[in-house]
Parts: structure tokens; C-alpha cells; sequence
């Protein structure tokens, strides 16, 4: 849960910081929404069943990956369908948020991993 956290306090300072440097504020901050959501959700039930259940981890993320594909395409297309976002700057706020929390979460996956596997020794 530390984990989330952290990752919700950097990703709303690099918004802040972004509209105070002349970013678009909604189209960011919904940019920044839903990867935030996606990850936070995936890192949250990552943990949890890894700490249960270490075995059921590979299937967990497989349905999870499914589940964000789904999400991620609903979540686009109501932010520039009924919202009515500025395509380019969700876009590429989306884009940048979706990589940085996926890259993060990676390195959290791979650092559980390790945590254990020397708790284990």
C-alpha cells in the first residue's frame, strides 16, 4: 500500500508541476487518471496475492491485463468522446503516465520478488 501511495503523491506533483509550467490541467489530470487507477488497482491485488497465494500471481495479472485492455478503451473513449478532451494533450499525458506507472510497477513487481526470495534464503 506504501507503494500506491507513493505513486499517487508523484504523479499528481508531476501534474501540478506540468500545469504550472503551461500544461493543459483536465486533459492531464484525466490523462493521469485512469493509468493511476489501472496501476494502483493491479499493484494493490499484485501484492496481495503474491503474499497469499504466490503460485496464483501469473493468472492474476493475466486477468488483469484483460481487464486493463477493457478499461483502458472504455477510459479513452469516454474522455474524448463525452468529455470532449483535447486529443492531443490527454493523449500525451495518457501515454506518458501509462508507460511511468507501468514501469514503476514493473520494478515494484521485481523488487517483491526479490524481497522474498531473499527472506526465503
Amino acid at each position: 500500500m506504501r507503494r500506491v501511495g507513493w505513486s499517487i503523491a508523484l504523479s499528481l506533483f508531476a501534474w501540478l508541476a506540468a500545469t504550472l509550467l503551461g500544461s493543459p490541467g483536465l486533459e492531464g489530470l484525466c490523462g493521469m487518471a485512469g493509468p493511476l487507477l489501472a496501476a494502483a488497482a493491479s499493484w494493490v491485488v499484485a501484492e496481495r496475492t503474491y503474499r497469499h497465494n504466490p503460485e496464483g500471481l501469473t493468472s492474476v495479472m493475466a486477468a488483469a491485463f484483460g481487464a486493463k485492455m477493457v478499461f483502458f478503451g472504455a477510459y479513452v473513449a469516454v474522455m474524448l468522446k463525452l468529455l470532449a478532451l483535447r486529443p492531443i494533450p490527454f493523449v500525451v499525458s495518457f501515454t506518458a503516465y501509462f508507460i511511468a506507472l507501468h514501469l514503476a510497477e514493473a520494478v515494484a513487481l521485481q523488487r517483491l520478488f526479490a524481497d522474498e526470495s531473499r527472506a526465503s534464503r
